[in-house]
């Protein structure tokens, strides 16, 4: 069985070819574009490979209402050329087979839950921590959409109490985005996050915001296992600090072991690591041809 992935980023494009048990077995990836140039080397580099389906994960926003006139579009994103872009037809028009269709986040957490850090388990958030902030979220085994789809990046935050940043999105300022995403770190810090050390007070302050959409999350979605990914992430010192606020947010109120006592395996990196994402596009490729053949 051969399905093509697309994890597109707004930064990068990585395609790849993967089977049914989770293996990818080739990879390219290229800088993001204007829409005609980048899917143009999509297109060149599927054209002879035969896949069965096709899975992409997108950035966005998008539309994933199948209805809707502008279904498979990227929407009202300020990306140069790419708003209200016909993305999925694009490449219908070139491939005629089934197409799985999310956003990136909403992708990484469905890789997750196939092969990853949740596998097993029927619920699942998955955050990306990088240039912006997006949640993934997959609850009852199903991945969650509703009036458009999960933009959790944007959830307002408290202001911690040693921090007069302004706030870097264009849309609400002082968002989780706004304050935790690597150019929100840059732009207060004036160093790029890898070049501040372990213990500079930045860490602390990110956790402070990562911890409190995280408690939201829980108190809202309930979900079974939080996995934390992104550029922002592999810097490690972040995990227990993020983990301990979150136990002090909830100040013992959900009284489940996994958050009383095992915290650590509650809230985790990435199972697939870098690969989420283009595992999780694999994912939904899958998931279409499956749902074609009932």
């Amino acid at each position: 069985m051969r399905i093509g992935a697309i994890e597109a980023g707004g930064t990068k494009f990585v395609c790849g070819i993967g089977n049914e048990r989770g293996e990818i077995e080739d990879v390219i990836s290229f800088p993001t574009d204007r829409p005609e140039v980048t899917l143009g080397k999509v297109i060149s580099y599927f054209k002879d490979k035969q896949v069965e389906a096709i899975g992409i994960g997108s950035f966005g926003p998008i539309d994933l209402t199948p209805e809707s006139p502008t279904y498979g579009y990227v929407t009202t994103t300020p990306k140069p050329g790419w708003g209200n872009y016909d993305f999925l037809g694009t490449l219908r028009r070139e491939f005629p087979v089934p197409y799985g269709w999310d956003t990136d986040v909403n992708a990484a957490a469905f890789g997750e839950a196939t092969w990853g850090a949740a596998k097993g388990l029927d619920s699942c958030l998955y955050y990306t921590v990088g240039t912006g902030v997006g949640i993934g979220v997959y609850s009852e085994g199903r991945l969650v959409h509703g009036l458009v789809h999960p933009e959790g990046g944007h959830v307002l935050t408290r202001r911690h109490p040693d921090d007069d940043f302004a706030g870097i999105c264009p849309y609400h300022g002082d968002c989780l985005e706004g304050m935790a995403a690597g150019p929100a770190i840059e732009a207060r810090w004036k160093m790029k996050g890898h070049e501040l050390p372990p213990h500079h007070p930045a860490w602390e302050i990110e956790a402070f915001y990562i911890a409190q959409s995280i408690t939201g999350a829980i108190l809202l979605n309930s979900p079974k296992r939080v996995i934390l990914g992104g550029g922002v992430m592999q810097q490690s010192q972040l995990f227990p600090l993020i983990r301990n606020s979150v136990k002090t947010n909830l100040n013992g109120y959900v009284s489940a072991g996994e958050i009383l006592d095992h915290m650590d395996e509650y809230i985790v990196p990435p199972g697939l690591g870098q690969q989420a994402g283009l595992c999780g596009a694999l994912a939904l490729g899958l998931s279409a041809l499956k749902d074609q053949a009932l």
